[in-house]
């Protein structure tokens, strides 16, 4: 996130193993006292200086000088204010946390802190100079923080739930202003592109495709006869997934399914047997077993079509024409509709990090511009181990560098009204709760 939301404000009082201790408070400060009263829950000085400490070890600035410090105090209080009025929220809403639902965060947390651990003496050491004397003693106080940040956002949800959030109208001057603070801590902005492209699948040979269809209409014989489809599933099909389940594919919506698979699924009335579906994955029948508004609940057989190396130099020679024709100007929907993988992605429409893509794009890519073309190029297929054959035109190419507002603009407009809508809620919550700060 851009800012620090004030409603997430887990700045743990729990210390970092391995981590030197954050210098003292002022010695003109209190060593130790109620510093806050939410209610009746009394918030001392002692948890304000470990949220400092906390804070300093993740490498925040702590001012120096008294006076500065004090300021900065301030805030850390008001902080631990609106966390102990979100738990007193949750509380009074009868939300109940127990240990069970943080363990699994907690015990990931804790591996996390043992592994920094060449040895376990180490490890008992570093617990001891943060003051545990074991590990069990830092699990509880890892659990009970994991619970108390659980707290709070259940609280928010609760508050949404009630229509005690709405959403804060946020000025374009709001946003300039926050960009212009958080602009020196972004990230470089990385190099993106958008690309359309045409995947091509081998595709079996005449008579390769012939022994598969003749073998589906087999199956699909002794099924007519009587044959249970599941037990022929078990016995038959090549989809791993499915084929146990006797073919059982599930509860499934339109779009889910290549649109072959897809049509025919839904065009079937139940306990029907379909005749042979031909899709890129290979022969298929179906039976629908139950049907519902917008879904189906189906099982199918596959028989996956035999290829080898052959079929891929095919589908190389078959990429070649492809882009050639796309180069001289045939229409990029016609040339999809011809050869492109129906399984696949057809369209990269929003910006993608070049770092982000498979190193076989990355490297197809390298150097081009908004425009050009790229291709053919071989990307594995690890459902039969025979390479696609991509051929590509990038449609936009930016190059990396500063963030810039319209990067960010989005972004910050919703941090923003989440702090204001938040903000507003937390200091009307203040008003219904006793608060009491004596600093």
């Amino acid at each position: 996130m851009l800012f620090r939301a004030v409603w997430l404000c887990a700045a743990a009082a729990v210390p970092v193993l391995g981590q030197q201790p954050a210098a003292a408070a002022p010695r003109d400060l209190p060593v130790d006292r109620i510093i806050a009263l939410v209610g009746t829950k009394p918030i001392m000085w002692s948890e304000v200086q470990e949220t400092i400490n906390y804070q300093k070890q993740q490498g925040a600035q702590i001012p120096d000088d008294s006076a500065a410090f004090v300021t900065f105090a301030r805030g850390v209080i008001s902080d631990l204010v609106d966390q102990e009025v979100l738990i007193a929220t949750a509380k009074k809403y009868k939300i109940e946390i127990n240990d069970a639902e943080v363990l699994s965060q907690v015990e990931a947390e804790m591996k996390r802190i043992r592994d920094q651990f060449k040895t376990e003496q180490e490890y008992r050491d570093a617990l001891k100079g943060e003051g545990f004397g074991n590990a069990e003693e830092l699990r509880k106080v890892r659990v009970d923080r994991a619970k108390r940040d659980l707290y709070q956002q259940r609280a928010i949800d609760s508050l949404k739930a009630k229509g005690r959030m709405p959403s804060v109208a946020i000025s374009e001057s709001e946003i300039t202003e926050a960009f212009a603070k958080a602009k020196d801590r972004l990230p470089k902005r990385p190099a993106t592109v958008t690309f359309r492209q045409i995947i091509i699948s081998p595709k079996p040979s005449a008579k390769s495709r012939a022994a598969t269809l003749a073998k589906m209409d087999s199956l699909r014989a002794e099924i007519a006869k009587g044959a249970d489809f599941d037990v022929v599933a078990k016995r038959e099909s090549q989809d791993p997934s499915s084929k146990d389940l006797g073919g059982d594919l599930g509860w499934a919506r339109r779009g889910m399914m290549v649109p072959a698979f897809d049509q025919m699924m839904f065009s079937l009335p139940p306990n029907v047997v379909s005749p042979t579906v031909e899709t890129v994955f290979g022969a298929h029948i179906i039976k629908v077993d139950r049907v519902r508004p917008a879904e189906v609940k189906a099982k199918h057989i596959l028989l996956r079509w035999s290829m080898d190396s052959t079929d891929v130099a095919r589908a190389r020679l078959e990429a070649d024409t492809t882009i050639a024709a796309w180069k001289k100007g045939a229409s990029f929907d016609s040339l999809v509709t011809k050869h492109h993988d129906e399984a696949e992605l057809k369209l990269m429409a929003d910006p993608v990090p070049q770092d982000s893509l498979p190193p076989e794009y990355r490297e197809a890519i390298k150097g081009l511009k908004a425009g050009d073309f790229a291709g053919p190029f071989a990307i594995p297929n690890p459902q039969n181990g025979l390479s696609k054959v991509v051929v590509l035109q990038l449609t936009s190419a930016e190059e990396g560098g500063e963030m810039k507002m319209s990067d960010v603009r989005e972004r910050i407009r919703s941090q923003l009204a989440q702090e204001k809508t938040v903000r507003r809620v937390l200091d009307q919550l203040r008003k219904e709760l006793y608060v009491s700060i004596r600093m």
